[in-house]
């Protein structure tokens, strides 16, 4: 068993409201110079034990954290982006199957953990929110 790889500095979070084919959220988490990225049907969860799928999609560039506005059409992801919320965050724990991490943006504040929901599918995992 290999230890959790655990970030021990403040990073950054951006939570934004992606008004696309499908009207979602993309949760990103600041890791390795990119942005680790979620897809939610659903805003996160602000009470603790509700869970929410998160689907894993590809990593995006720091830059793209502070962008709100249109994509254009036929372009991927096309639609009105805006950032729901952001700030920061720092992991207690980040492995293959769980992150766990404490969050401080404007609208969400706590303990987070994500976990791989392998039985669904290698991309997906569970995102929910602790009670502190």
């Amino acid at each position: 068993m290999t230890e959790p790889d655990c970030v021990p500095n403040l990073a950054r979070f951006v939570v934004q409201e992606h008004f696309a084919r499908t009207h979602h959220f993309d949760f990103r988490l600041e890791r390795d110079g990119v942005y680790k990225s979620w897809a939610l049907r659903k805003p996160i969860p602000r009470s603790p034990g509700v869970r929410c799928l998160a689907i894993q999609v590809e990593d995006h560039d720091l830059g793209f954290g502070d962008f709100e506005g249109e994509i254009p059409r036929g372009e991927y992801g096309a639609g009105k982006v805006r950032i729901w919320d952001k700030g920061t965050f720092v992991a207690t724990r980040w492995d293959a199957n769980r992150i766990t991490c404490r969050i401080s943006g404007a609208k969400i504040i706590g303990t987070y953990t994500l976990i791989r929901f392998q039985r669904a599918g290698a991309d997906r995992w569970l995102l929910f929110r602790h009670k502190d």
